[in-house]
Parts: structure tokens; C-alpha cells; sequence
């Protein structure tokens, strides 16, 4: 990561404000290897860069994998 990349960290409940889902969604699809891309700072500050999040949810847009009607 560069220092511009750091300077876009956000805390967890930055992550599911942003996200629209509440702190245990976020939790669970940690929990479950699911969500976006997260750091851990020590046992209990989780933290998310900005970036991986959009690309997470570039990758999560519906449409791209919808096939083209004829």
C-alpha cells in the first residue's frame, strides 16, 4: 500500500455506514471469508481501505454478469 492509499483507511463502522449494512453484516461476512477485503490492528480494531472496498463492489454489480437479451 502507498501513503496515499493510507490516508483512505476507514474504521469498521465507517465500512457498514458506506456499505448501507449494519456492524454484525459486516462481522458475519468476516466471519465467514465473505465482504470486502479487511486489516486487523491488533485482536480488535478492524479496518477497511476505501479502494478495496469499491473494487469489492465493483466485482459484487449484478448487471456485468447478467447475459444480453436477443
Amino acid at each position: 500500500m502507498t501513503q496515499k492509499d493510507v490516508s483512505h483507511r476507514i474504521w469498521a463502522v465507517e465500512a457498514a455506514r458506506y456499505l448501507r449494512v449494519s456492524r454484525s453484516t459486516l462481522a458475519k461476512w468476516r466471519m465467514n471469508g465473505e465482504g470486502p477485503p479487511y486489516h486487523r490492528m491488533g485482536p480488535r480494531l478492524v479496518y477497511y481501505y476505501q479502494n478495496e472496498i469499491d473494487a469489492w463492489l465493483a466485482n459484487c454489480d449484478v448487471r456485468k454478469a447478467a447475459a444480453p437479451k436477443a
